[in-house]
């Protein structure tokens, strides 16, 4: 059975709404994330997600402290993933909808406010309590969404 798989993830919040990207390339699905993604080996986390936001949203933040720790399995496979999440702040550049993820999974970027993520499909539950609270949060074993 392989190892989990770690990701770096992003919560920024711009004018109290925070930015969620598509999971699945063409917005199949319609489950909306934190942007960030798999990390590379010999780079820090926080290094790891400023280069995956960037390429998600053309977007250059600031990696703050962690608030959210998910994990997220297939109980009908072998797919387990690490999910750490931190707080961001924006350094430079604004939301254009011209910008192209260059993996080509990223088609969709859009600020919800927290009333607005509970008509919305999102993934970890836990999403809206880590960006708009305090502190750290852990939420074990989701089951993926197919």
């Amino acid at each position: 059975m392989p190892a989990p798989r770690l990701a770096a993830r992003g919560l920024l919040l711009i004018d109290n709404r925070l930015l969620l990207v598509n999971a699945w390339p063409g917005h199949r699905g319609g489950l909306w994330c934190a942007p960030g993604g798999g990390v590379e080996r010999g780079a820090s986390l926080p290094d790891n997600l400023a280069r995956e936001f960037h390429e998600e949203t053309g977007l250059t933040v600031a990696v703050h402290d962690p608030c959210l720790v998910n994990e997220f399995y297939d109980p009908k496979g072998t797919f387990h993933q690490v999910d750490i999440y931190f707080r961001c702040s924006l350094v430079a550049g604004a939301l254009d909808d011209r910008w192209r993820d260059p993996e080509g999974i990223v088609t969709r970027r859009r600020l919800f406010t927290r009333a607005e993520m509970a008509g919305i499909k999102v993934k970890p539950d836990s999403l809206a309590d880590a960006a708009w609270g305090q502190g750290i949060l852990y939420d074990p074993l989701e089951p993926i969404l197919r």
